[in-house]
């Protein structure tokens, strides 16, 4: 098949580079603008269906020489610099590659990272004396704190919260890209605490809604009128940046139920960053309001016609994803893992602070060693990933 190749592993370039590496050498040159020109041919159909028989050989003639290219291991890097030109170089060699879009493979060079790198950056531990406080209000405060998260903040909210007319609550476009910038510049320290707080059992629905406030919703979500999925679905992809993202959602976030993770790819880490990656996007997820954690696109499935099973399954990738919804529970449930350690540091410090007063009997009981030992076997389940 065409592309065993890129799953071969061979060194890959991005497709800039490629590209321009390509149009050095006057063999691939050709070939390459020839196929861009079978591409531009086809599309409203697959590019091979060109008319003629001499012209569908030529096309297949140049597809065939540029598999041995580096434009056919070429990929892209999330919030590189050219990403869009990248995108669509990359789009046009993969012009070929329609029907099912959950088979599309990601133009996205993969990152190496793991999930008990993203606890050790998360933000959730804070200080012991605001450990049981509303931990969405602590991330966003973290975030004030540092420059580069403060400054990213500020450049999507002013966008995304300023009304352009009395009919438009912003201008969208704007704020898409200042949020595409923020999770893409943002180290996951301070982005990631933002968008996957933990809340106290005490304040869930007032810090639920803090949570889902993140990304402006009534701008970068909301529409006037909730458009069908797979309408939506058809919108992004006509935008490179937005059928890149979706395609990376696919590939990173695909549910396994035979995995121990409950990801085909066994890898919670690269499922969290293709998530946060569709942010900005005209496919931009956000938290539901609902008692289950459960995330979707703004659309539904009315007025699907006979593609309602269609829809359905696409709407349920978000939704009713076992991949991304255990990640999401697993960041949730390190705020119980801050809570012990907070615990853990208190009691070892000789109450050198100021402290609630049920805190001394607490480490007197012989809590200590218990809440070290949990707090320790958290930090051993997380390693592996």
């Amino acid at each position: 098949l065409v592309f065993e190749n890129l799953r071969a592993g061979a060194t890959r370039l991005d497709c800039v580079r490629a590209s321009e590496q390509c149009l050095k050498e006057q063999a691939c040159s050709t070939k390459y603008r020839t196929m861009r020109q079978c591409v531009a041919g086809g599309k409203e159909s697959n590019f091979s269906l060109v008319a003629g028989l001499e012209a569908k050989d030529e096309c297949r003639s140049a597809m065939d020489a540029l598999k041995q290219s580096p434009l056919y291991n070429c990929r892209c890097k999330r919030g590189m610099k050219k990403e869009k030109n990248c995108l669509r170089i990359y789009w046009g060699i993969y012009q070929t590659l329609q029907g099912n879009d959950f088979l599309e493979d990601s133009p996205y060079e993969p990152v190496n990272s793991r999930l008990s790198d993203i606890f050790r950056l998360a933000p959730i531990i804070g200080e012991p004396a605001v450990a049981r406080e509303n931990n969405c209000l602590n991330a966003a405060k973290a975030c004030n704190l540092n420059d580069t998260c403060k400054k990213y903040r500020s450049a999507y909210i002013s966008p995304c919260t300023s009304r352009v007319s009395t009919a438009e609550v912003c201008n969208k476009r704007k704020c898409h890209k200042a949020l595409r910038q923020f999770f893409d510049k943002v180290p996951p320290k301070h982005s990631y605490g933002m968008l996957f707080c933990s809340c106290p059992i005490s304040d869930q629905t007032a810090c639920s809604e803090r949570r889902r406030q993140t990304i402006v919703p009534v701008c970068s979500y909301e529409e006037k009128q909730k458009p069908n999925c797979l309408e939506l679905q058809a919108t992004c992809k006509t935008n490179y940046i937005c059928r890149s993202r979706l395609a990376d959602f696919f590939v990173n976030c695909q549910p396994e139920p035979r995995s121990l993770s409950g990801c085909l790819k066994e890898n919670y880490a690269d499922c969290l960053l293709s998530y946060s990656g569709l942010i900005g996007t005209v496919m931009t997820p956000n938290y539901l309001r609902t008692p289950k954690i459960s995330v979707s696109p703004y659309c539904d499935c009315s007025n699907s016609g006979n593609n309602k099973d269609e829809c359905d399954k696409f709407t349920e990738f978000f939704s009713e994803n076992t991949c991304l919804r255990e990640f999401i529970y697993l960041l949730f449930c390190f705020f119980f893992y801050s809570v012990l350690l907070a615990f853990t540091l208190i009691c070892s410090s000789g109450f050198t602070f100021p402290l609630p007063p049920y805190f001394p009997p607490l480490c007197s009981a012989g809590l200590s060693p218990i809440l070290l030992f949990l707090s320790s076997l958290f930090s051993f389940l997380v390693s592996p990933f």
